[in-house]
């Protein structure tokens, strides 16, 4: 059982864009709380932005004004729009889904950003 792929990740330079995309079944999608995480080599999983079933959403510091998190409830995907991509922000980005008393992990995709 795969509950939640990723896709969009790739190669970028310093500034570029990319759009991350996580597509959910609907049982899962459904009033769940949808985040996007990362993790670089050698570093913890952090939290980079949530957004709930009602369309509230928090962002973490480090990418507030670059990243938007958004879902389309219709076709039960989640995504992330990756503006004005640095260096730091190379990880590997994981979908998230809260429900419940059950968390969902997706596989990853990976995104570097290089000179």
């Amino acid at each position: 059982q795969v509950p939640l792929v990723e896709s969009g990740g790739g190669l970028v330079q310093p500034g570029g864009s990319l759009r991350l995309s996580c597509a959910a079944s609907g049982s899962i999608f459904n009033r769940a709380t949808m985040a996007w995480y990362r993790q670089a080599p050698g570093k913890q999983r952090e939290s980079v932005a949530t957004i709930t079933s009602d369309g509230s959403i928090n962002y973490a510091d480090s990418v507030k004004g670059r990243f938007t998190i958004s879902r389309d409830n219709a076709k039960n995907t989640l995504y992330l729009q990756m503006n004005s991509l640095k260096p730091e922000d190379t990880a590997v980005y994981y979908c998230n889904a809260v429900k419940s008393w059950t968390t969902y992990w997706g596989q990853g995709t990976q995104v570097t950003v290089y000179t």
